[in-house]
Formats: C-alpha cells, structure tokens, sequence
C-alpha cells in the first residue's frame, strides 16, 4: 500500500504559502544557536521541484512549487507525493532558479523576473512544503538585473554569483548621424557585469563590470559573446570561469545571422575574489556554447574543471579546464562516440567527487513530444571518457528535460526525476559506481506540468 504524503488542497495550500511569505519579513528573529534547523534524522532531505504550466504544457511558467521528504523515503516506491497540490510556492514570477545547500537542510532562492526579481531568499527545510525563511532578503537587481542568471558556487554553501552582458551593435555614422540607412557595421560591444553575494549574511560582496572583446577578425565578421551564465571557481580558488555563447550579426545589414559558422567553444577567466582581468580561453576540441541553460554546466573533480558544450555540431563534448586555466585539448570526451548517437545535446548534468557522472540528454533520434524533444538520462565516466544510456528508467516522448535544473548527489548516488509532462513518474537514484538504479518515491504531476529536478 502506498504511504501518500498529502492532506491538504490546493486553494489551502496557496493561502498558506502566502501567509509564509507575508509572514517572513527582513527582520525574523536569529534562530536559537543551541537549534538544528532542517535537521533530519533519517538521511539528507530531498527536495523536489515541480513547474507548473503557464499558456502552454512544458513551459514552467505557473511558477514553481517544492516539497521536501527525507532520502530513506525518496528511495521507497511506495511513498507518493503531490508537489502540485501541497508543495511551498517559490517567490518567482517563472521558473525559479532555486539552490540548496550540500546537506540539503537550505534552500537557496533568487526570484526570476516580476515584482520581486532579483529578491534572494533562503530557507530552511523542514520537510514537506515547511520551508522557513531565514536570515533577511537582499536585492541584487540593481546590478544585474530583476531576471538574473545565477549560481552557488562550491565554496562551502558561502558564495553566490550572477552574471550578465550587456550587448550594442556599433555603426560608422559620422557623416549624416541621424540618418542610419547607410550606417556602416563596426562592432559589437559586449560588457559583462557580475556580482558575488555572501549567501550566509546576505551581503554583496563584490561588483565589477568589464569590456568582453574578441579578436579584431571576428569582431569584424560580426561576432561577439551574446550571452554568460554558470559561474564555477577552480580548485586554487583564485579563477572564476564563466561559460559563454558566441552570437554573429550580419555586418552588411545589422542584423542576427542565424546561420553563422559555429566557433570553438569559449570561457571567459577572471580574477578571484576581485573579479578584475577577464581573459577568454578557446578549446581546440569543441564547438558552440558553455553557458548550459538552467542546470550547473562546469564543475571541478579532483584539480580540473570539465564543462559540458551545446549546440556543437558533431555532438556535445566534455571539456576540461585544468590548473592552468586553460583547455586542456588532448581531453577529448565526445558524447556522440561515447553513446552512439547523432547530435547529442547536454541539457544538464552532474558528477560525483569519482568522477562518474549522470547526464541529461536529447539527440537526433529524440521523439518531439508534448513540449519538445524527448530526453534520456545516461551514466558517463569523466576518466574512462564511457558513457551509456540508463535503461532502467521508463522513457516517454513527452519526457522532457530542457528545463531540467537539480542532480542530488549523496556519495556515490545521484537522484533524479523521472516524469512525462502532465503526466506522473518517480525518483530514481543512480548507484554511479555499481549502475544500479532504485525506483523510489512516486511523483504526483498535472497536466501540462513537469519536475525540474530535486535539490
């Protein structure tokens, strides 16, 4: 018999969530230090993420809801939840961009576009949809912006930073400057901004911004970074890297050319903590962008840093960044060889500190479903350069994972959700060392809505 964690409706709980919200201003008291919030005694807790439908299924854009149950039960198929119906509703005018901290007992959230964008919060989890806010919020959208893209990063649960550029096409119109129709293409300008944030206190700690130049030769074909995301420091702990994408205007009409050549893939390096000196480092192996979308796309295993490529057009790859801050370009990790498929694309993934890793994935072969291309999860080995689609999990055409965001990884085990849009699925946990996967908790869906993960 299923043990079903619900009990109240949806009307309830959305007036209950917003009387949370109402209820945590800037100003809560300090918790008691002899106190162990979000403490659980039955394993880490598991915090899931759901998206509801907003005008079409698929898109998340009816906000975000999460509900916390402990690993012993996210690992129990005969446990079901309903996130939809009894989860907390995160402050976010969209999808949130939510974080947690390493031992799951915090929730870390900056709210994504609307009134409140930019706003960080965090909160302790208690189980459930008890998530107690904690500590004051604090806006950052006055330096980057009320929808910024941003990321913990792996210091301890201590920083968080977010990042944006700033783009403006530059024309020669020093003879008739009010007249544009024969303005002449120079360049475009391409600032970044980024700021960190101490997540513990909710400060800012630094704020810089800088110019992002590429060569003269390919500033003069039209190209320039367009977009940044997914901050991670080296192991020394004195380099940022940031992933980038590579945009093109057509030079003799100004406009976007969406059939430009595909550079080699790019990341820029920064000074840490200064954030000062960005330098742009090249891969001689892959092609296309590093910035991932919505899921952490770099991370640092044992003294380098391997980050996923996008949009390459003979198949994501697995780049490595080592001590030197540079491509190390004899690492070559192709996903297309690896799994045996055409067009493989890295939606999101994970590693564990050994090195093996889960990855969510769409290819040429992927169905177009629902809300578009189906996506299949597979186990990689980052030194064996392996991988292997994970059959032991039920695939749909409408299981999609563009939006993916959170990998929980407890040791060797990495959780995840599997669930077709609108339609209901479960928790899956991936033994990266054996293969062996656990069908776990049952997930609860809507229509027209999906899980982006568990945090």
């Amino acid at each position: 018999m299923k043990r079903d964690f619900f009990s109240i409706k949806t009307l309830a709980t959305i007036a209950m969530a917003t009387g949370l919200l109402a209820s945590c201003s800037s100003d809560d008291s300090p918790i008691d230090p002899g106190q162990e919030p979000g403490k659980n005694e039955d394993g880490r807790w598991i915090t899931v993420a759901a998206a509801r439908m907003g005008e079409n299924p698929g898109d998340g854009n009816g906000g975000t809801l999460i509900y916390s149950i402990s690993s012993e039960d996210a690992k129990d198929p005969n446990v079901s939840i309903e996130p939809f119906d009894n989860g907390f509703i995160v402050p976010s005018n969209r999808t949130a961009r939510l974080q947690s901290s390493e031992d799951g007992n915090t929730i870390f959230n900056i709210s994504y576009a609307g009134d409140t964008g930019g706003n960080y919060t965090k909160y302790n989890v208690n189980g459930g949809q008890d998530f107690e806010q904690t500590g004051s919020e604090i806006s950052i959208a006055p330096y980057v912006g009320s929808a910024p893209r941003w990321i913990k990063l792996f210091d301890g649960d201590q920083t968080g930073a977010a990042v944006y550029v700033n783009t403006e096409n530059q024309f020669d119109n020093n003879e008739t400057p009010n007249d544009t129709s024969d303005d002449t293409y120079i360049r475009t300008e391409a600032t970044m901004g980024i700021v960190t944030l101490d997540l513990q206190n909710s400060a800012i700690k630094e704020f810089q911004e800088s110019r992002l130049p590429l060569s003269e030769e390919l500033e003069a074909q039209g190209y320039y970074i367009g977009r940044i995301d997914m901050p991670t420091l080296n192991t020394a702990g004195d380099k940022l890297y940031i992933g980038a994408r590579i945009s093109k205007v057509d030079p003799e009409t100004g406009e976007t050319d969406r059939n430009a050549e595909i550079l080699n893939s790019k990341t820029i390096v920064l000074d840490y903590p200064s954030l000062e000196n960005p330098t742009i480092i090249t891969s001689e192996v892959g092609k296309g962008n590093t910035n991932g979308y919505r899921s952490i796309n770099a991370f640092e295993v044992n003294g380098s840093v391997y980050q996923a490529n996008q949009g390459d057009p003979n198949g994501s790859h697995i780049l490595k960044i080592d001590a030197d801050n540079q491509y190390d370009d004899s690492y070559v990790f192709n996903l297309d060889e690896a799994l045996g498929v055409e067009d493989a694309y890295i939606l999101a993934w994970r590693p564990t500190v050994s090195g093996k890793a889960v990855v969510a994935y769409r290819h040429a072969g992927s169905a177009e479903g629902v809300a578009g291309a189906q996506g299949y999860f597979a186990l990689i080995d980052l030194e064996a350069k392996t991988a292997r689609k994970i059959n032991e999990i039920p695939y749909s055409e409408d299981f999609y994972l563009f939006q993916y965001q959170g990998f929980v990884v407890e040791g060797d085990e990495v959780y995840v959700t599997e669930a077709p849009v609108g339609e209901n699925g479960n928790i899956y946990v991936i033994d990266t060392q054996t293969g062996e996967v656990t069908k776990g908790a049952e997930l609860v869906n809507v229509e027209g809505s999906h899980f982006i993960g568990v945090f």
